[in-house]
């Protein structure tokens, strides 16, 4: 699993009245500082990753009782591991002897023991301590096992994430989750598994790299494939027209959340552009440049039962859209495949998107979902780690594969990703390089980028606490 190096340890500067204009949140876009000043990065680190819940792990990786996985979130450092069916559990990954590290990046720990690799102190699944070498030699003879029991941070398992906490009296996580507790229970989040996952050190800061997916207002650039119109006004001399993104909804969340869907108007849902011509082709073809070029929210798979309906009339009082959803279900079922509620709300939430603060995307589809999840990269504010994952819903009697991270780096990028996410990450470098050329705020579109915006303002309510 790839990793933050730690923090700096200097104390972030003291109280909001200090603060400099350029860590401003602004009425209509964002002091640059916010992305490009260590003072401002260390003041996260102290108000927001130590205070907040956060997304540490997707079970897919701890899935049997003995697995373990480490997160890290500048130089705190978790051993999230799986206890039984039924549990999981966070400690503090360090001996409480002399601080060794007790697990690095994720594995089993061989007849479910934890055994410190310096000096060889034992503990169970529970964090029980079990074996003190020459237990006579501390504390003159009366050292108990509560005195070194792993210590252990609040979790919370939801959705098939493993939710921590690093204050040992936390504020609510059912508060914290309410506003997007429904839609992802509804998307069958949970019952998603592992289908891939990669991780990139990005030369940008975390906020960066992730507000470059919370608004659909940047593909007619970046993906022109995706947006038949908009290229044409972008990159040709065409002077106007609906494009994509006009038909995307945002909405902004209490606790820093946020969502953005389409509703009817999508390609899934048979709403795609161009004259005259075949739709269900047309459909097929859009459908395509999706799964060739993320492999992910929809797949290949998905296209062939789209290929299906060839050939078929489309019933009266029906569209080709609803026929297609229909047929997916069919094979689901078919399947015995877990799918998400089949509810016009979730219907016209499918190629959206879920932001749940502070740093993790859930972009929703058909039984398929993808991932992001953005973190600092040590005292670096021109780094972050960024990880993207794809995750489907399997049919009964498919054992899904463990979740293993696949490091990837901006230069080997193009072999690493296809082309939807290579276009994506081109961007994010270029956008931290621009950030330091006397930029004093970004501007923020009113509708497009509003979840952006409430981010960044429920991130001041953290930090001016």
């Amino acid at each position: 699993m790839q990793t933050a190096s730690a923090p700096p340890t200097a104390a972030p500067p003291a109280g909001q009245a200090g603060w400099p204009s350029s860590w401003t949140t602004f009425p209509h876009g964002i002091g640059v500082g916010r992305y490009i000043d260590a003072d401002f990065a260390r003041l996260e680190y102290e108000k927001l990753w130590k205070k907040v819940w956060q997304v540490a792990a997707r079970l897919d990786e701890i899935p049997q009782a003995g697995d373990y996985t480490v997160y890290e979130i500048g130089d705190q450092s978790v051993m999230l591991v799986r206890v039984d069916a039924q549990t999981v559990k966070a400690y503090r990954n360090a001996c409480p002897h002399r601080g060794t590290s007790l697990a690095d990046g994720c594995g089993s720990f061989p007849n479910q023991r934890i055994v410190c690799p310096f000096h060889g102190w034992r503990w169970d699944l529970n964090g029980n301590n079990k074996l003190v070498l020459d237990r006579h030699e501390f504390r003159d003879g009366k050292l108990q096992d509560g005195d070194v029991a792993l210590r252990q941070l609040p979790a919370v398992v939801f959705a098939g994430f493993v939710f921590i906490h690093f204050q040992p009296s936390p504020p609510s996580f059912d508060d914290y989750i309410a506003p997007v507790r429904q839609w992802l229970e509804d998307f069958a989040i949970g019952q998603m598994r592992h289908y891939w996952w990669k991780s990139i050190r990005i030369p940008a800061n975390w906020k960066v790299a992730q507000e470059a997916f919370m608004e659909a207002y940047h593909v007619p650039a970046t993906h022109p494939q995706l947006d038949e119109v908009g290229r044409e006004i972008v990159f040709g001399d065409r002077p106007g027209g609906e494009m994509g993104h006009h038909n995307v909804h945002y909405e902004a969340m209490p606790n820093g959340h946020g969502r953005f869907f389409a509703g009817p108007k999508k390609p899934m849902t048979g709403h795609v552009q161009g004259g005259s011509g075949d739709l269900l082709e047309k459909m097929i073809a859009r459908l395509s440049l999706n799964a060739d070029g993320m492999d992910a929210m929809i797949l290949q798979e998905d296209v062939e039962v789209l290929k299906t309906l060839r050939g078929q009339p489309v019933p009266a009082g029906s569209s080709l859209g609803e026929e297609y959803i229909k047929a997916l279900y069919r094979r689901a079922a078919e399947q015995r495949r877990p799918m998400p509620k089949m509810t016009p709300e979730v219907l016209g939430s499918w190629g959206g998107e879920f932001f749940l603060f502070p740093n993790f995307l859930v972009l929703p589809n058909a039984g398929n979902c993808e991932f992001y999840r953005s973190r600092p990269d040590g005292n670096n504010p021109d780094s972050c780690i960024f990880e993207v994952y794809s995750s489907k819903t399997y049919p009964a009697g498919i054992e899904p594969p463990r979740a293993r991270v696949e490091p990837v780096t901006m230069e080997t990028r193009k072999e690493g990703f296809l082309l939807v996410p290579q276009q994506d990450l081109g961007n994010i470098p270029r956008i931290q390089k621009g950030l330091h050329q006397g930029m004093r705020q970004t501007w923020l579109g009113k509708e497009q980028e509003k979840i952006i915006l409430n981010m960044h303002r429920e991130l001041d309510r953290y930090l001016k606490a």
